[in-house]
């Protein structure tokens, strides 16, 4: 079986003609994908341009000189993480809003100016704010009284009506259930 010199160099013709296209399109595909890849991670469009001729230059050692010196994460991942450092931030910091309303409120208030819920009490001893929860003063260990007007109701409807409860005997509960309460400051609606 003899094979034909001509039929061995056209076979060999064909092979590398298409190893050379292979060739040239990964050559290509590598280019814009390192053009692509750092248009992803930056906005600088002068260094996309950059990065994209080095692979064009030297094929396979510009891509791992680009893959070397690339920024390591995309500009989405950079927003994403700002994002979530950012809710960290705002969680350590954390704001008290109001049960009734969900509005910001303020640490020292007693009422939320918005709906008028109970938001804190003061002491009884003392006068600092207290949770309403607290049965005990943790400045000057004073027990705290059980809100009396929570339970009936009344106080709520009438701006003169106390917004803190009274000390009044037999009124001092070891555990009190936290309450919330909504107080109505205008006289005319009924």
């Amino acid at each position: 079986m003899t094979v034909d010199t001509a039929t061995l160099s056209n076979a060999a013709l064909v092979i590398i003609t298409l190893l050379g296209m292979y060739t040239a399109a990964f050559w290509l595909a590598l280019i814009f994908w390192t053009y692509r890849d750092h248009r992803a991670r930056s906005r600088d469009s002068l260094a996309s341009l950059a990065a994209a001729l080095l692979v064009a230059v030297l094929f396979l050692p510009g891509l791992v000189i680009y893959l070397l010196l690339r920024p390591k994460e995309t500009l989405t991942e950079a927003y994403e993480r700002s994002l979530e450092e950012e809710a960290l931030l705002q969680s350590i910091e954390e704001k008290p809003i109001c049960p009734g309303c969900s509005r910001p409120t303020d640490r020292e208030w007693h009422v939320c100016p918005h709906c008028h819920t109970t938001l804190r009490k003061s002491c009884v001893k003392c006068g600092r704010m207290l949770e309403l929860a607290w049965t005990q003063c943790p400045y000057c260990a004073t027990a705290q009284p059980v809100a009396a007007e929570t339970a009936s109701g009344i106080a709520g409807r009438y701006p003169s009506a106390s917004r803190t409860p009274a000390a009044t005997p037999g009124s001092y509960r070891e555990h009190a259930e936290p309450s919330l309460e909504f107080v109505d400051t205008d006289p005319y609606r009924g």
